[in-house]
């Protein structure tokens, strides 16, 4: 079963940034600058974790995730937006290999 994902990073350093934000398009769409959506299996959360944690640095950064529910039920209406549209685009799935 699939649950959506929010993950969220607080980056100190732009290469460690970039980093993650390269990791963070193999696993979800962007929502806003260091937000993402992630439609993630049980072994695709890990894969996720294990990527950012091998970049990050512990001390100075923070990632955030927060399950939103399982996709068939409250995970895919969960999420508003005010302000600016919502602008998801289909993006390119890269693979990570851990």
């Amino acid at each position: 079963m699939r649950s959506r994902y929010i993950v969220c990073y607080d980056v100190a350093h732009p290469k460690r940034w970039r980093q993650v934000y390269r990791i963070m398009r193999g696993f979800g769409d962007p929502l806003q600058y260091s937000v993402f959506r992630c439609d993630l299996s049980a072994t695709e959360r890990v894969l996720l974790l294990m990527a950012v944690t091998e970049v990050i640095n512990q001390r100075e950064d923070r990632i955030m995730l927060v399950d939103v529910g399982p996709l068939d039920g409250r995970g895919k209406t969960c999420i508003e937006a005010f302000g600016k549209p919502l602008e998801v685009t289909p993006t390119e799935r890269i693979t990570v290999v851990v």
